[in-house]
């Protein structure tokens, strides 16, 4: 029977500000991705991220992004590959404290936004995010964009990796995300993402932009939950895949 884990990127509340339905979303998922304070979250937003993924069984991980509140970590910054491997130390750090307070694994580490795409393409940010990982959290698994360099970088120094694929964004040719603001980037239809999604678990193919079929390793799918549909989305995919033949675990 195939297999795939169901991230969402969450603990992206800050303050009084409140953003997605955690506490709703956790128990349909078998990873998240908790926001470490750069992009999004607070300390409290963390530890009380933590304590649901505890109750659910959910496993843990850091979803470290660039310092960039007001833009939610998706602008693009010129940084260097030291500063990168800093950034992530740092955050990849503060959210294991909160997971070693509450007895719970440090599972894997998911760069966030636009360092995710940065690192996706440039070999030298990719390294350092490895580097940085493999450190600052022994054990944890790097998830990164299925093809990309931050995959080749972490099995250049022997760093577990996982492949991660998106339920409702678009690809390019090249394997890249087709860019959120350009048509195409966001599937909206919730079927045709649903059955995406099953095709590149059981075929290991997805239909890119240009309407070619491109090859792609799915060990985990990326949901979000911060939408007006999330929650009915994550209950309809979970029980999709389950329908399918396809069991879902953490990668």
């Amino acid at each position: 029977m195939p297999s795939i884990d169901l991230n969402c990127d969450l603990g992206e509340s800050f303050g009084a500000y409140t953003i997605g339905m955690d506490a709703q979303v956790i128990p349909y998922v078998t990873s998240a991705n908790v926001a470490c304070g750069f992009h999004a979250g607070d300390a409290v937003v963390m530890e009380r991220t933590v304590a649901l993924c505890k109750a659910s069984g959910a496993a843990v991980g850091a979803h470290p992004g660039l310092p960039d509140l007001q833009g939610f970590g998706r602008r693009v910054m010129k940084i260097s590959p030291a500063e990168a491997g800093a950034f992530v130390t740092y955050q990849v750090g503060a959210l294991k404290a909160f997971c070693d307070a509450a007895g719970v694994p440090l599972h894997h580490v998911k760069p966030h936004g636009a360092l995710y795409n940065m690192a996706g393409r440039d070999r030298e940010l990719a390294d350092a995010i490895a580097r940085a990982v493999q450190s600052a959290a022994p054990g944890a698994v790097l998830l990164a964009l299925s093809g990309s360099e931050m995959v080749r970088a972490a099995q250049a120094i022997g760093l577990p990796v996982a492949s991660e694929v998106f339920a409702d964004r678009g690809y390019r040719p090249d394997g890249s995300l087709v860019p959120r603001g350009t048509p195409g980037a966001m599937i909206e239809d919730e079927d045709e993402a649903i059955a995406r999604v099953i095709r590149m678990v059981k075929e290991g193919k997805v239909k890119a932009s240009d309407g070619t079929d491109i090859a792609i390793r799915a060990d985990s799918v990326c949901v979000h939950g911060d939408g007006p549909k999330a929650l009915a989305f994550v209950r309809k995919i979970s029980a999709a895949l389950k329908a399918s033949g396809v069991e879902l675990t953490p990668f």
